[in-house]
């Protein structure tokens, strides 16, 4: 395989990887982005913790809604 054929494959096998990368990480915004308008989740108190971070801060979520859905799951 000559130097020339190397960089082309190599060139072909960068923009693939890029696009691959792409596609993954879209598809991931996207479905923040459904999930936050469809009201499954609230992502923005999530952003508070990053101000918010002391030990007195009360809790984002209840644990005891997390373990009733898990017994109606059982």
């Amino acid at each position: 395989m000559d130097y020339e054929t190397l960089l082309t494959v190599q060139g072909y096998a960068k923009f693939f990887l890029i696009l691959i990368v792409f596609i993954v990480f879209y598809s991931y915004a996207y479905s923040l982005y459904k999930r936050n308008k469809t009201g499954e989740r609230d992502f923005e108190k999530y952003s508070k913790l990053v101000l918010d971070d002391s030990i007195e801060s009360k809790p984002l979520e209840s644990r005891k809604e997390n373990s009733e859905k898990k017994d109606k799951e059982s």
